[in-house]
């Protein structure tokens, strides 16, 4: 049975492969604030700003990061398989904390780059294209 969400597709992994995920997921989530979670493509996925940005899943020899790797990253992975799309890990060697920091930030600024955002208020971000929204939100404020 497939999973529906990401407790549930964490839930159904082995011990070793739902830790390496759940401690990547926490990874994620602090590297970019304002990184929201959901469930697409039958994984784990994060979008910020509104856009996908990331998936985790794991597969029965490894774990993966899956979207697109941001440039600048092949001599740091050089250790690790990967792909345009896709780069594996397995449980027992993890991708390096400032690695996943460092890509989260730098697949974050390529979404702001391409779909900028506009600060309203006290910090919080909107997408340009839904000015009517921004207006709403600075009145509340």
């Amino acid at each position: 049975m497939k999973a529906a969400s990401t407790k549930a597709y964490l839930e159904q992994l082995p011990a070793d492969q739902r830790k390496a995920l759940e401690r990547l997921r926490k990874q994620i989530l602090a590297a970019a604030p304002g990184t929201e979670e959901h469930f697409g493509y039958g994984l784990p996925g994060f979008k910020y700003n509104g856009h996908p940005m990331l998936y985790i899943g794991a597969a029965k020899n490894h774990c993966a990061l899956y979207g697109s790797v941001p440039i600048g990253f092949k001599d740091a992975l050089k250790d690790f398989k990967s792909s345009k799309g896709a780069i594996q890990f397995t449980p027992e060697v993890p991708l390096p904390e400032a690695l996943v920091n460092e890509m989260v930030k730098a697949k974050r600024d390529e979404i702001l780059e391409r779909w900028p955002m506009k600060d309203v208020g006290k910090g919080i971000g909107v997408r340009k294209s839904n000015k009517e929204a921004a207006r709403k939100a600075a009145k509340k404020q």
